[in-house]
């Protein structure tokens, strides 16, 4: 009873974060499931698993909303999705170290450049809809695509930023659409396919599921409720520990190499 009420109270406490910052959650969550024992792939697939579930509180709190443009949430999946199949078909095949120190430091970068931009992020402002415009950002949305699969957290606060700076949303809708097609959609396929992989733990799926479930409705009440300057303060701040767990998790695995 210990052990599952720590993992509720761990995917409660990541899950909120995340949903207010439009991603992140594995910078708490999968860390703690490695101390706890789990080997790196079943910890993985146990996150991933899980992480669809931040999906599922964050969509039933947004839907109220009745926002979305769903031209764009059919063009955000047919980009994205293909890159995240093919990131978690390669994942447990390829040296990571490199890979994840890389992925800090551009993730620490997203962070700075958004305090930099003081209101980046803070009012709509519609652009590259256009043919060339649509083609430069599925493209980087199928880059991303391909990290969300193969790498355990940070990308969905990458998916994030792009809509901002890209196709100009604030970080209020980024953070929606982040949250329904990232946490659920693109999720469930890099769960379905490393799982087909790797068993996760499944005794340990209740208590996360659960709490990921709760902490993401209330991290997107928070944030519809609050408005853009928290949310963007929530992103800022999270990418910029993620950025430095990425940094200090790739390090580690090259200096052990």
């Amino acid at each position: 009873m210990l052990e599952q009420g720590a993992l509720l109270l761990l995917s409660l406490i990541a899950n909120t974060l995340s949903a207010m910052a439009g991603g992140g959650a594995g910078l708490l969550q999968l860390p703690v499931l490695l101390f706890l024992g789990l080997s790196f792939s079943t910890a993985l697939a146990t996150h991933k698993i899980a992480s669809v579930a931040l999906g599922v509180g964050a969509t039933l709190r947004h839907m109220r909303e009745g926002k979305l443009d769903y031209r764009f949430c059919g063009f955000i999946l047919l980009c994205g999705l293909p890159g995240v199949i093919l990131g978690a078909d390669i994942v447990l095949k390829i040296p990571e170290g490199w890979t994840i120190f890389s992925l800090g430091c551009l993730t620490s970068g997203l962070g700075l450049y958004s305090f930099k931009k003081r209101t980046l992020g803070l009012e709509v402002c519609s652009k590259n809809r256009d043919r060339r415009g649509l083609i430069i950002g599925g493209i980087t949305l199928l880059i991303i695509g391909a990290l969300n699969g193969s790498l355990t957290s940070g990308t969905g606060l990458f998916v994030t930023l792009w809509l901002v700076r890209w196709f100009g949303l604030d970080y209020k809708t980024a953070v929606t659409y982040v949250l329904i097609l990232v946490g659920l959609f693109w999720n469930s396929a890099g769960a379905i396919t490393i799982s087909l992989q790797q068993a996760p733990r499944w005794e340990w799926l209740p208590a996360l599921l659960i709490g990921a479930t709760a902490g993401s409705y209330l991290g997107a009440h928070l944030a519809i409720t609050q408005g853009n300057k928290l949310v963007k303060r929530a992103f800022e701040t999270l990418t910029i520990l993620v950025g430095i767990k990425l940094i200090y998790d790739g390090a580690q695995i090259l200096i052990g190499a």
